[in-house]
């Protein structure tokens, strides 16, 4: 099925958990994830299945001086 996230189309299976896309495209440290305009939670992160069309936000803070 096909996703969005941050602007790039991606294929992925059906079922998709958040935590598995997160850790698939090994996103770590201090980030946020949006789906359809709306903040995931963290605590929904194991539960939030991805489904068709869904268009993802992922954000990673970057810390500079």
């Amino acid at each position: 099925m096909k996703i969005w996230i941050n602007g790039l189309e991606k294929e992925v299976e059906r079922d998709y958990l958040l935590v598995t896309l997160l850790n698939d495209l090994e996103v770590k440290g201090r980030f946020a994830v949006e789906i359809n305009g709306e903040i995931v939670p963290r605590a929904s992160f194991q539960s939030r299945i991805i489904l068709e069309n869904d268009k993802l936000e992922i954000v990673v803070a970057v810390g500079g001086g």
